[in-house]
């Protein structure tokens, strides 16, 4: 008896569920066998008793969760075979360093899962590439009309006009210490900026990381290491979020609260966070790049998930195009 098409791929509560070789990707619990598109918190997890990611992913696993036994390296373009006649590649994602779409074949059938994407061009990580399939798994993060990001290096002279105005202030931008920071910093030094940037001691180890891993970011210091608060003043301080309004901001001299994120298209979300200089700088793609992406791949079915899939769902149904919204647990808004 002939398997109906697609039936050894299941979306299950906790991930996508690959039945003949009993692997998951982007699980939110620990499994046996773990496919991990990137390494936010909310798509890597630590207790996998094997995890297949690429070279770049397995480090910040390492970095961020102590994750090295059972890991397996994939190169971008490199076929794995995971068991059971399945086999699976990984394709950049354009999300953050190492992330990976993951084509998955099996039995003449295609299906991609892309993990977080974008379109727009990153300095500090390999391109998104379009690869044909017959199912395309997308994230809908930012799937919403209301959501069209600005072109990046508007928001770094947004950024750097304000420094040069405000010379005896610094400017603390709040940035997600996996990816954004270091692109707002790669962006920074392709704008000419190349000036000191001062870290927030969380951020010191992931940008490292980056720089072993071939992405120029300068020179940065901790202002743990500054001669003098004043030392501070016009120059640019780079922070995990959470640190924009605690005790350790008042070491800064006259700071002005930047916030780099894709939220920051929402007045109301830069208000609450008390941000005076919002920047719109996403790593996701934007609604126009959501569904840009999906009528150049130009797949048989899309599933969507983790995001505004309604709104997506009913543009794919406008579109004639087959989709449906998975229900899957354990993916955030994390400050993008």
């Amino acid at each position: 008896m002939t398997a109906a098409p697609f039936s050894w791929i299941r979306p299950e509560r906790h991930g996508i569920h690959i039945l003949p070789a009993d692997a998951w990707v982007d699980p939110a619990r620990p499994v046996p066998r773990a496919l991990v598109t990137h390494g936010h918190a909310d798509h890597a997890r630590g207790g996998h008793g094997q995890t297949i990611a690429t070279p770049a992913t397995l480090a910040i696993m390492a970095l961020r969760y102590q994750t090295r036994a059972g890991a397996v390296a994939a190169e971008y373009g490199e076929a794995v075979s995971i068991g059971a006649g399945v086999t699976a590649t990984f394709l950049p994602a354009g999300h953050v360093l190492g992330s990976a779409q993951i084509l998955l074949e099996h039995a003449g059938e295609r299906v991609i899962i892309t993990g977080d994407y974008k379109r727009a061009p990153d300095p500090t990580c390999a391109p998104f590439e379009v690869t044909p399939c017959d199912i395309f798994i997308t994230e809908a993060t930012f799937g919403l009309p209301v959501f069209a990001h600005p072109p990046i290096q508007g928001e770094i002279a947004k950024l750097l006009n304000y420094l040069d105005n405000e010379p005896e202030s610094c400017v603390l931008v709040g940035a997600y210490a996996l990816g954004k920071a270091q692109r707002v910093i790669a962006e920074l030094r392709a704008s000419g900026h190349h000036d000191t940037i001062w870290l927030h001691g969380a951020m010191e180890a992931m940008c490292r990381l980056y720089e072993e891993h071939g992405v120029a970011l300068g020179d940065l210091r901790l202002v743990s290491d500054a001669p003098s608060k004043e030392a501070l003043r016009g120059h640019i301080v780079i922070a995990p979020p959470s640190a924009l309004h605690d005790r350790w901001s008042r070491r800064l001299p006259d700071p002005v609260t930047a916030m780099a994120s894709g939220w920051m298209r929402v007045r109301a979300r830069a208000r609450q966070r008390g941000v005076e200089l919002p920047l719109v700088i996403s790593d996701h793609a934007d609604w126009n790049e959501l569904t840009a992406t999906i009528a150049e791949v130009n797949p048989q079915e899309t599933w969507i998930t983790h995001g505004r899939e309604e709104a997506l769902l009913r543009w794919c149904q406008l579109n004639q195009r087959r989709a449906r919204a998975l229900a899957l647990v354990g993916y955030e808004d994390e400050d993008d």
